[in-house]
């Protein structure tokens, strides 16, 4: 088995597994439409990494399966490399002008002019030439997949990447964590955990702060997390006057307590599945977008969760049953539901035990990993695709 890439890996190996890099020989255009800057980033990738595929077909190498992420376009030109190799494409998300993210936050997104669409369309050039030469598909979740077209959705199976729940578990008993050198969070105290990679719009971020000052008000001794970068985006449009933070924290000013909202910054994966396991509810939030890892791993750890009547959170919660759900757009109703968890704690352990089972028997490695390599045995074997 062979695995190709840009960057050095991050951890070893298996033995059957060899790595090979490969490296881009050219930069982007200067002066290049800005509609086509990303396609043409694509293009060079794929130039490097059939470059780095012809090398090894000239070595003997064939493959029987060929499996590749296609959002950075490393993909586009494998099977002009080697046409009879089926290959098989994790396809995160479609964009549309309609129905999704692009149009669903009237105050930070306003209308979509023309040009916002024709730049979409865009976005997604290189998808259509992957759909085309792909043998077959396979999305995370099935809201995912509903992003796509009808006609490719058809060849696209449902199989989420998989959460190792033996690690990602409920501690019964947690340590307490230093904060900072001023705080010290305790089992049993009232945390209230919110995740952003960075915080910004698409995630929530301006609900979620907009709901601190009505949340601290109905529990006063509330501690709440944010972890995540503070500056950028990784998803939509940057704020136009500093960052995203502090343009909703502004809002909120002379209204909440701020020795009691902590932000993290980005954390190493072991502290922040302590923190999971510490949090007495955990916030997530999102457009209608690919679903966050984040929101899988707090309900695997047993924490309680409140999160966003949006299509991708409500296919994995559902209201009451292993978890809450309230309106993207309301930072006080935001607020009361998860008041109403620190407050009742059976309560909210009983949502959180549900939302273990749920991970554990959809979206655990165990069930996935199973599902994924029979995927890969009947694109390979020809049994469905082209």
């Amino acid at each position: 088995m062979i695995g190709l890439g840009i960057h050095p890996a991050k951890r070893p190996f298996p033995n059957k597994v060899k790595y090979l890099r490969y490296r881009l020989n050219r930069v982007n255009t200067q002066n290049i439409h800005p509609w086509a800057l990303e396609t043409e980033s694509k293009l060079i990738r794929a130039e490097a990494c059939a470059n780095a595929a012809f090398e090894l077909k000239q070595q003997g190498f064939i493959p029987d399966l060929i499996c590749a992420h296609p959002g950075w376009g490393e993909s586009l030109f494998l099977n002009s490399v080697w046409p009879k190799a089926p290959l098989l494409c994790y396809q995160e998300f479609f964009y549309q002008t309609e129905g999704f993210d692009l149009d669903f936050d009237p105050e930070l997104q306003g209308h979509l002019s023309w040009h916002d669409k024709a730049r979409t369309r865009m976005k997604n050039a290189y998808l259509f030439m992957t759909l085309e030469s792909a043998t077959w598909n396979v999305s995370a979740t099935n809201f995912q997949r509903s992003s796509f077209p009808l006609h490719w959705q058809e060849k696209i199976s449902v199989i989420h990447d998989g959460i190792d729940t033996n690690l990602v578990c409920p501690n019964l008993t947690p340590k307490a964590i230093n904060i900072n050198k001023n705080l010290k969070l305790c089992p049993g105290d009232p945390i209230v955990t919110f995740v952003n990679r960075r915080l910004e719009p698409y995630r929530g971020c301006h609900t979620f702060l907009r709901a601190i000052p009505e949340l601290q008000r109905l529990v006063p001794d509330v501690q709440i997390v944010i972890v995540g970068a503070t500056e950028g985006v990784s998803y939509g449009a940057e704020c136009q006057d500093g960052q995203w933070k502090d343009r909703f924290l502004k809002e909120i000013e002379g209204f909440y307590d701020p020795s009691r909202v902590h932000f993290t910054g980005s954390l190493v994966y072991e502290h922040f599945l302590s923190l999971l396991q510490l949090s007495a509810c955990h916030v997530y939030l999102t457009y209608p977008f690919v679903l966050s890892w984040s929101l899988l791993e707090a309900m695997s750890t047993g924490c309680a969760v409140v999160g966003s009547a949006t299509a991708p959170v409500q296919e994995v919660i559902h209201d009451g049953e292993n978890g809450l759900l309230v309106d993207f757009f309301k930072p006080d109703d935001l607020a009361a539901a998860v008041a109403e968890l620190l407050h009742n704690r059976e309560r909210a352990a009983l949502l959180g035990a549900r939302a273990r089972e749920t991970v554990v028997q959809n979206y655990s490695l165990e069930q996935c990993v199973p599902r994924q390599l029979a995927l890969m045995e009947l694109v390979a074997s020809g049994a469905i695709g082209r």
